[in-house]
This record gives C-alpha cells, sequence and structure tokens, in this order.
C-alpha cells in the first residue's frame, strides 16, 4: 500500500483506478476511523466508471498513518492532509468526506476552488464544540430481534441489524482499535480548526445527514448549506451517525448522480 511523504509525515493512502483518470476523486474519513469506511461506502459506485481516479487518505494517527508527537491538533491534520493530497494529485480533484473528514473536504474546497470541482458531504461535522451542535435526542428506530451491539454502537444506532452491526464492526471499531490514542487526544484537545471553510460553493455538491443523528444533527449544516446554488441536499430518515450503513442504497444513489454531475460540470447537454 502507498504512503507519500507530506509535511514530514509518511501519509498512508489507498488508490484504485487509472493514475491517468479523466477525474480524480479524494475520500477523507471521520475521526479515529480510517479509509476502510470510505472504500466500503463509496468504491460501489465505481464498478461501472471507468474513468475515474480514486485516494483514499488515512489521516494522523488513524489508520496506517503514524503521527509524530508533534502533531496535536485538527489545524496539523489539515496541514499534512493538503500537503499529501497536494503531493498526489497534482490536478483537478473532487473530494468526499464524512464526519470530521467533512470539515476537512470544507476547508480543502476553501484553500483551493478552483481545483475542487464537486464537494461531497455525508454526515459532515462543522461544529467542533459538541455542545454548540443543534441535535435531537437518540433513538432506535429499527432493530432485529435479540441483538445488541457494543456500547458504543448502541450510543449511535438508528438501524440495528446484523449487517449493520457487521460493517460497524469492520470499518469504525475495528479503525478505532488500531489508532493511536494519544494522538487521537492530542488532537481532540484542539478539535476545532482556525481554517477557513468554504461558504459557498459554486461547484456541484452533495449533502446527506441522518434525521436522527444524535452526534452531528442536520440543522446547522442546512443553515450554511442549505442555500448552495448547486448541492443536493438530503435529510435521510431512519439513519443516525452511521448513515453510511444504515441507508446504503439511497446513499449510493445520491453519490452516483453527484458523480455525474462532476462529469458532466463543464459540459453543455442538449
Amino acid at each position: 500500500m502507498p504512503f507519500v511523504t507530506a509535511a514530514g509525515v509518511e501519509v498512508h493512502y489507498v488508490e484504485y483506478g487509472p493514475t491517468d483518470a479523466e477525474y480524480t476523486a479524494v475520500f477523507l474519513h471521520g475521526f479515529t476511523t480510517d479509509h476502510r469506511m470510505c472504500v466500503a461506502s463509496f468504491e460501489p459506485s465505481f464498478r461501472d466508471r471507468s474513468g475515474w481516479r480514486r485516494i483514499y487518505v488515512d489521516f494522523p494517527g488513524m489508520g496506517q498513518t503514524r503521527a509524530p508527537d508533534w502533531v496535536g491538533s485538527t489545524d496539523d491534520v489539515f496541514r499534512i492532509t493538503r500537503a499529501a493530497v497536494d503531493a498526489v494529485v497534482p490536478g483537478p480533484y473532487a473530494v468526499a468526506g464524512a464526519s470530521y473528514g467533512g470539515y476537512i473536504a470544507m476547508g480543502l474546497a476553501a484553500a483551493a476552488p478552483d481545483r475542487v470541482t464537486g464537494l461531497a458531504l455525508v454526515v459532515p461535522m462543522i461544529v467542533p464544540t459538541h455542545a454548540l451542535r443543534d441535535v435531537g435526542d437518540h433513538r432506535v428506530l429499527v432493530r432485529e430481534r435479540g441483538l445488541r451491539g457494543s456500547e458504543l454502537y448502541e450510543e449511535l444506532a438508528v438501524v440495528v441489524t446484523a449487517e449493520t452491526m457487521r460493517r460497524n464492526d469492520e470499518e469504525i471499531e475495528a479503525a478505532i482499535a488500531v489508532a493511536d490514542q494519544a494522538a487521537v487526544e492530542r488532537i481532540a484537545a484542539n478539535y476545532g480548526g482556525t481554517f477557513a471553510l468554504v461558504e459557498r460553493q459554486e461547484r456541484p455538491a452533495l449533502v446527506v445527514l441522518g434525521r436522527q443523528d444524535n452526534v452531528l444533527g442536520f440543522n446547522d449544516q442546512w443553515r450554511q448549506m442549505g442555500q448552495w446554488p448547486r448541492a443536493t441536499f438530503a435529510v435521510l430518515d431512519r439513519a443516525g451517525h452511521g448513515l453510511t450503513f444504515e441507508q446504503p442504497a439511497l446513499l449510493t444513489t445520491l453519490f452516483d448522480d453527484w458523480l455525474d454531475r462532476v462529469s458532466q460540470n463543464d459540459l453543455h447537454l442538449t
């Protein structure tokens, strides 16, 4: 698996598709997880899309990217991630981020508006301080008989089935288990970034949120992104912060449409 040196850190990433593809997409995962959550959620959309190169990055201290002791804030994560993307993707790219990855993705879109051809945000974090977020109460709406997940899962889950539990175990909890806890704690202590976030995205955008997301909610995002001129904005019922595996079919449909809009953005269709 490849690594790239970025801002003094060996950043791990996973790559699919031809390096000379017409289009490139960069994917950014949630806090303390790794590239696996994005690969599982978004790769299915590329089975019939040969013209896309896909880059899935591991943040410092997460996945296979080691974090030196000086990495201690989201500003550091952003600076390293931006350097990694610049090194691996020299030209334009679309960027998709989930949860914390959405926050970093919005920073990338603000930093390089002429390079970012589209922005997809799935349950994105935009308010770093939890106490200031506009979120609702936790509710489990679907539960297969006799199933109960881990303590962490039960605090967040809206749909509890054998499949959602499998994906949570493989994509979320397995990644959390291998994260560098000391680095994670340093970053969490300085969770809010000082970098600019994109305020108005003029390129094709997608924002997908869970109606029952008790971690990040959906109202803060609506107030900030609801009037973006090229955005599809969707709030899905029966979905919480685990939306990627609680509503995978709807997410794939919306993501497919976003990919179409990004690839056709410069075309004049008649």
